[in-house]
This record gives C-alpha cells, structure tokens and sequence, in this order.
C-alpha cells in the first residue's frame, strides 16, 4: 500500500516564502558587512588588538567551542535569573500601578530615577552587597535593568485601553478584577512583550557587566576581560559572539511566544493572512 502525501496548505507556503524574503536583506546586509570588515582589515594592514579578522574570531571560537559554550551557559543563567526577577517584579508593579493611579504617579518618578542610574556604577555596589563570587549579585544587576522596560511597557498597555470596552463591561456589571483579566491584561500583551524582547538583550548586558567586576573564571564576562587583559584579542571577540549569539537566541524566544501568544491582535493576523 503507497503511503498517501498530503499536499502542503497554499497558506502555509506563502507564509513560509514571505518570512524567507524578510530575512534576505538582513542576512545579505550581514554578509556584505563581514566581507567589508575582512576587506578593509587586510587591506589596511590594521593591528589585531585594534580589530581581529572575521576568519581569526571564527578560527578562535571554533578552537575553543566547548569552553565558550560553558561560560556562556553560566553568564545565560545569571541573566535568566535576572530577567525572571525584574520582569516579574515590572509586571507586578505595572497592575499595582495601573489598579491605583495616585500611587504609580507618585511612585513612578522614583522608577524613573533608579533606571537613571548607571549601570556600571550599580555593579560594583551590588557584588559588595551579595558577594563577588554569588551568581545573585549579577542577576540582581540584570533584574534593575530588566525592570523599568517591562514595567513601563506593561503600564502603557493596560492603561491605553479604549474607554468604550471599559464602559461595556461596566455595563454588563464587571467588578474591577473581571475589567482587568477580560480588557485591560489581554490588552497589555503586545506592549508587555515589546518590554520583555527589549528586556533579554538588556538582561545578557548587566550580568556580563557584572562579571567585568569580578566574578568566577568559568564565568563570560569574566573570560572576555581576562583574555583582552593578556592580549588574547581574537580570543576575546569569541566571547562577544557567544555572547551575541545568547541573547539572540534569547530574543528568539520571546519573540517566538509572543507570536504564539498574541495571535488575535491585528499586527499578528497581518503575518497570517494569505
């Protein structure tokens, strides 16, 4: 008996054509870039401790693959304790805020001025606090810079709600609760995971600024000072695309699940129409 092959949905075709042909340019202007940059090295003779090739920092990441990866996946882990942290504590303050608005306008300007603070000169303060080896210490850093993003974001989208659905589920007698989990929450989402893709990146950020200040040795951040340090540059940028290549991956996740998670809102439906 011959097996039956079912044909593939026209839809899902198109669809799958239409996201190849976003990422072209993207993946034609990378390309481009790195030959630009191996071109203008080599032909301008440039030191390596100024700018490594392309073919050196993949040459050294490939060598050093295992060890890369290590670190990497221990710095991902601070960074993804921290993005818990302060997306979850955005969140939480971002209803609290939006449920009693006297308190987010006398709070908010304090939010404001703690994101203000630079994050190179937290670092320091927070080893102090919890220790320079405890892997806490950098994701607290990660959860400061995670926190503002996300509550800001998260705020806006539960307050930007159209004042007639309000009135419609006043009308139909819902308590404040039913107005939050039925309106404002589902409303919040599109905004909620702008702030959460901008919190990844900011996440892999401070737990790697974190580890400049001290840190264990199996550590990213750590290993890209060490190797910069004794002039292991080639070395050094193998990290920073280990680096980059987590909190892309990271982004691709959250980008991922807000697809899967806002698949009625009108931006969505955009991507889904044949």
């Amino acid at each position: 008996m011959s097996a039956i092959v079912q044909p593939v949905p026209r839809s899902l075709g198109r669809r799958v054509g239409r996201r190849a042909l976003d990422w072209f340019p993207a993946l034609v202007v990378f390309a481009l870039g790195i030959a630009a940059w191996q071109g203008l090295v080599v032909a301008f003779n440039v030191q390596e401790f100024l700018l490594p090739k392309p073919t050196a920092i993949a040459s050294a990441f490939w060598d050093q693959k295992h060890s890369l990866w290590g670190a990497g996946v221990y710095t991902f882990k601070e960074a993804l304790g921290g993005f818990a942290l302060g997306s979850g504590l955005g969140i939480l303050v971002a209803l609290l805020f939006a449920a009693w608005r006297p308190l987010g306008r006398t709070f908010m300007p304090y939010a404001v001025a703690a994101n203000a603070i630079p994050i190179i000169a937290l670092a320091p303060i927070m080893n102090d606090w919890f220790g320079l080896l405890n892997p806490f210490s950098k994701m607290a850093i990660a959860a400061v810079l995670c926190f503002f993003p996300v509550m800001i974001n998260t705020l806006r989208g539960l307050t930007s709600v159209h004042p007639s659905s309000i009135e419609l589920m006043h009308s139909y007698a819902a308590g404040r609760v039913s107005v939050f989990r039925r309106v404002r929450i589902p409303n919040s989402l599109p905004h909620l995971f702008t702030g959460l893709k901008v919190a990844t990146v900011l996440s892999m950020i401070g737990a790697i600024v974190g580890e400049y200040f001290g840190g264990p040795i199996d550590a990213l951040g750590v290993r890209i000072l060490n190797d910069s340090s004794y002039g292991n540059f080639t070395q050094a940028w193998a990290g920073i695309v280990m680096a980059s290549a987590f909190g892309i991956l990271f982004y691709a996740a959250v980008a991922a699940a807000e697809r899967a998670a806002t698949r009625w809102h009108p931006s969505a439906r955009v991507f889904q129409a044949e």
